[in-house]
C-alpha cells in the first residue's frame, strides 16, 4: 500500500476553492431594518410607502457606508484599491441592503392581512428579527459549528431582536 504523500501531484488545473458566504451584512442588515421600525412611532405620521423607502433606503446608505469604510479603511491603506475590488466590496456588502426587503415586502403586504398602523409595525419588526435570527443561525450551520454553537448564535440574536421590542415597548412607539 502507497503512501499518500508519496502519491504524485495531479496534473491539470487545481479545483476552485469554494467561498464561504458571509452572512454578518445580513445579521446587521436584519438588525438595522428592526431598529428603524421601532424608531418609527406611528404608521400614523407616516406612510406604508414612506416606511419601505426608509427600510430601503436605510438599507442602501448603510450599505454605502460599509463599503466606504471597507475600501478606505482597508484598501487603501494596502495601496491595492481596484475596480475589480469595489465591485468585490460591493457584493460583500450587499447583504446588508437585502435584509431590508423582508420587512418592507411586510409592511407592504399589511394591508392584505388586514393590519393597521400598530400591527404593521409589529410584523415588519417580527419579520426583522426573525430574518436576524435565521441568518445568525445559517452563518453558524455553514461554518461547521457545533448544535450546540448555532444554538448560542440563534438565542443571541434573539436576545439582541429582544432588547429592540423591549426599547420599542418601553418607549412607548
Amino acid at each position: 500500500m502507497r503512501d499518500s504523500a508519496d502519491a504524485p501531484e495531479p496534473s491539470g488545473p487545481r479545483p476552485a476553492v469554494v467561498a464561504r458566504a458571509d452572512y454578518t451584512g445580513a445579521v446587521y442588515g436584519s438588525l438595522l431594518a428592526a431598529s428603524v421600525v421601532v424608531g418609527t412611532e406611528s404608521l400614523a405620521s407616516f406612510s406604508r410607502l414612506g416606511l419601505v423607502l426608509l427600510l430601503l433606503g436605510t438599507g442602501v446608505v448603510f450599505w454605502a457606508a460599509h463599503v466606504f469604510a471597507r475600501l478606505f479603511g482597508e484598501r487603501i491603506a494596502e495601496g491595492t484599491l481596484s475596480g475589480r475590488k469595489v465591485r468585490q466590496d460591493c457584493v460583500a456588502e450587499w447583504p446588508i441592503v437585502k435584509a431590508a426587503v423582508p420587512p418592507a415586502l411586510a409592511v407592504a403586504l399589511s394591508p392584505l392581512l388586514g393590519l393597521g398602523p400598530e400591527g404593521t409595525l409589529w410584523l415588519a419588526l417580527g419579520v426583522a428579527i426573525a430574518g436576524q435570527v435565521g441568518w445568525a443561525t445559517l452563518a453558524a450551520l455553514r461554518a461547521g459549528a457545533t448544535g450546540r454553537l448555532v444554538l448560542v448564535a440563534g438565542a443571541a440574536n434573539l436576545l439582541l431582536g429582544l432588547v429592540i421590542v423591549l426599547l420599542k415597548v418601553s418607549l412607548g412607539h
